[in-house]
């Protein structure tokens, strides 16, 4: 359908798809037709909370065994003896006299719920409050093992039962380095050792050693799963047996990070967790698919030791620098919405109304956060402007509508405050800033110049990027690029067709005209305080045309400056526009041009401009009346999506969706918004290490990344502009602003794809 408006007495005809795109007015407006949607019901939201056992003993943070006494009471063996902390406390307390405190090596309760001990001096229980020894079993003990039968010792000098009040030395044929032990719930054991598997009975021990009964003789790890197979991990991987038949295996080409896996253990949702010297694997017995848990956002040390599970799923995990908890709730995207929500407001919004990044001056430490600067204050205020003109469009929500003026307030300064007609700042802070900022001002000599320009002939070397406003209240950051333009007319479409009333219309259009005509007046050049095109801000035939040295960005910046004035004529109908825009595209081939930008030079190809692509389509999409013209830009929308769709982002798959009317990708969208983790710190991800994928040098010719996309509860905080396949990324010193997630959430709201 069509809606026809008069802008500036001027008939426009904007297409308004029927997912809902390209609303005129401040009606309601609900999308005539929905193919697929998704109903937003609960799903399970895993999050993590890491403890510090001692800050001064680090031998107290060496956990080699967890284990969890009648829902009230976590209990770990430790290098520095045995700790305790009620669920609800943050503190440990070490259950040993000093005398007796050294390593200690596992623990199990029995069914009265009396906890035992194995250490390094013998077996201990727990008697009126305390851990006492109990005589008998030849120390050190390696492992407890509580069953029907009674409570088993076991260590390099024998096996020993606990029953009615005494121990009885067990003479089992295996091997002494005990590493795992089991009970097969018939009166007998299973134990792993470094020479292999055994199953030991009163009337005879079985060994399991052969290169056919397991991926390795060196077992660390057992468990049954929910259809009583024995998995048994090790060395190499899991080996799964039913009886005396190997049934499976899971080895890293199946899913497991790392090959010295150290325990498995079923959790009470049936998945069993493999844990390694470098994360944990969860597998859903039956099926190929796994998800990986590791880096600090989910462990405090990637080498894990044990693990136990209380009645709601948490996940205990002792690590080799403390203890983690991978807790689980239920919540809706709704829900996850307004956590995130609130997030975003109370600790990543600055003066003048800048939403953005913010720096942990300890890293991982949230409660060390301080503002930054940042070069795209602009363009990311921007995506913030957008995510309101959204959650405004849904809900009518004055906050949404006030918030969304306070963002494109600051936009609207960064052009006043540089005070040249037009040219807008990156950024700004206060004159009194007591921060050191990003790219202070500095001087160049000649040898350094003659660096640069060998290194890339194109090279700008500013001296002086930070420059004081003529009020005196604030610095504003000049070389502003072509992304921040992009990011920034994305940002002022949606808000004006969304939010804005007539008298904020007017105010878009004067701003997004002053902007423009700078450009107009310079040949398509944004140009700095120098009197010179900025690094980046250049749409000039001159150059993406006749400077082999643009060749790169040709493509993508000849779409870009059609965007600018398709949008630009839509809204002031100022007719320099689009006698412009037709210029480039009938004298300068610019539409031409923008057509080699899916078949662009590997060398030349960077996951960025994905999303530079992804700003500019609205317009060209929405408010082209031209056929053919509307045609080729569909086909080159529809070209982009067929190549980046695979990268699963719900805020591709949205845009496309709300430009199209299409439900494409539903799916994936929904599972990203539903997995991505709750934390915005930016941890360093390292799946480089993995022993489950493999390095390639794919998508992306120029990065080091993984073969395969990870969900997003794998790789690091995402803005969109970053590649999800990087092998290694993240930066734990800031912590993101959740716009990446809000944006879309908000979209597929708008279109009510999400329900």
């Amino acid at each position: 359908m069509y809606n026809y408006i008069k802008i500036n007495g001027l008939g426009l005809a904007l297409a308004v798809m029927a997912m809902g795109c390209g609303r005129t007015t401040e009606a309601d407006h609900v999308p005539e037709k929905q193919a697929t949607s998704h109903t937003d019901t609960a799903f399970v939201q895993e999050y993590h909370e890491g403890f510090v056992v001692h800050k001064e003993i680090a031998a107290a943070n060496d956990v080699r065994a967890i284990h969890l006494v009648a829902e009230e009471e976590v209990w770990i063996a430790t290098g520095h003896g045995v700790y305790k902390k009620s669920k609800i406390a943050r503190d440990w307390e070490q259950m040993l006299p000093e005398e007796n405190i050294g390593p200690a090596y596992d623990l199990d309760s029995d069914a009265s719920g009396k906890v035992w001990l194995a250490s390094w001096d013998g077996v201990y229980a727990m008697e009126n409050n305390a851990l006492v020894k109990v005589p008998g079993p030849k120390p050190p003990i390696a492992k407890v093992l509580s069953t029907d039968e009674g409570v088993y010792a076991f260590g390099p000098y024998g096996i020993w039962l606990y029953s009615n009040n005494q121990w009885e030395s067990k003479n089992f044929t295996n091997a002494r380095s005990i590493r795992a032990v089991l009970s097969d719930k018939n009166g007998g054991l299973w134990l792993g050792t470094d020479i292999g598997l055994y199953h030991c009975k009163e009337e005879q021990t079985i060994a399991y050693q052969k290169n056919d009964d397991l991926i390795s003789a060196y077992v660390k790890g057992l468990d049954f799963d929910e259809q009583g197979n024995l998995w048994v991990a090790g060395l190499g991987g899991v080996t799964i047996r039913n009886g005396d038949r190997v049934i499976d295996k899971k080895e890293p080409a199946d899913g497991i990070t790392n090959i010295h896996v150290n325990f498995v253990k079923k959790a009470p949702d049936g998945k069993m967790w493999a844990g390694t010297d470098y994360g944990i694997t969860r597998f859903q017995p039956g099926e190929s698919d796994y998800s990986v848990r590791l880096s600090q956002r989910w462990l405090r040390a990637d080498e894990v030791r044990d693990i136990d599970f209380d009645a709601k799923g948490n996940a205990w995990v002792a690590t080799a620098d403390g203890v983690s908890v991978i807790r689980r709730k239920k919540m809706n995207l709704a829900e996850k919405a307004d956590y995130f929500y609130d997030q975003l407001i109370t600790r990543h919004v600055r003066e003048p109304g800048i939403v953005a990044r913010f720096k942990l001056e300890v890293p991982g430490d949230t409660s060390s956060i301080v503002a930054d600067d940042d070069d795209n204050d602009g363009e990311y205020t921007a995506m913030y402007l957008a995510m309101e003109s959204f959650r405004y469009a849904v809900t009518k929500s004055e906050e949404a509508k006030k918030r969304a003026k306070k963002a494109f307030d600051f936009l609207h300064l960064l052009r006043e405050v540089t005070g040249r007609d037009g040219f807008f700042a990156r950024t700004v802070v206060p004159i009194n800033w007591d921060r050191p900022m990003h790219d202070m001002n500095r001087t160049y000599t000649e040898r350094e110049l003659a660096e640069a320009i060998i290194d890339n002939p194109r090279a700008k070397p500013v001296e002086v990027r930070w420059h004081p406003s003529a009020d005196g209240k604030w610095l504003w950051k000049g070389d502003t690029s072509s992304d921040e333009f992009a990011g920034h007319f994305f940002g002022y479409y949606w808000y004006y067709f969304l939010v804005a009333d007539e008298a904020e219309k007017k105010r878009i259009a004067a701003h997004v005209e002053q902007i423009m005509d700078h450009l107009l007046r310079n040949d398509f050049y944004l140009v700095g305080v120098d009197g010179k095109p900025t690094k980046w801000g250049v749409w000039s035939p001159k150059s993406l045309n006749d400077d082999p040295e643009w060749l790169p960005e040709k493509p993508l910046n000849s779409l870009e400056i059609l965007s600018f004035l398709k949008f630009a004529h839509a809204i002031t109908g100022k007719a320099a526009y689009q006698e412009a825009y037709i210029k480039l595209i009938k004298v300068h081939g610019y539409l031409e041009n923008a057509k080699q930008l899916y078949t662009t030079n590997p060398a030349f190809e960077t996951y960025f401009d994905i999303y530079m692509a992804l700003y500019i389509y609205p317009p060209l999409i929405n408010l082209e009346e031209d056929p053919e013209l509307k045609a080729e830009y569909r086909k080159h929308l529809d070209q982009w999506f067929a190549k980046f769709k695979a990268t699963q982002s719900p805020l591709l798959n949205f845009t496309y969706n709300l430009l199209t009317g299409e439900t494409e990708e539903l799916g994936a969208s929904v599972f990203f918004l539903q997995d991505a983790p709750l934390s915005l710190v930016d941890w360093a991800i390292d799946n480089g290490r993995r022993e489950d994928l493999h390095l390639v040098r794919s998508p992306i010719l120029e990065e080091v990344q993984v073969n395969e996309l990870r969900p997003p509860s794998e790789y690091r905080t995402m803005r969109w502009d970053r590649n999800p396949y990087l092998a290694v990324s993240g930066d734990p010193s800031q912590e993101k602003e959740p716009v990446y997630w809000l944006l879309p959430y908000w979209m597929g709201r708008y279109q009510q794809l999400i329900k």
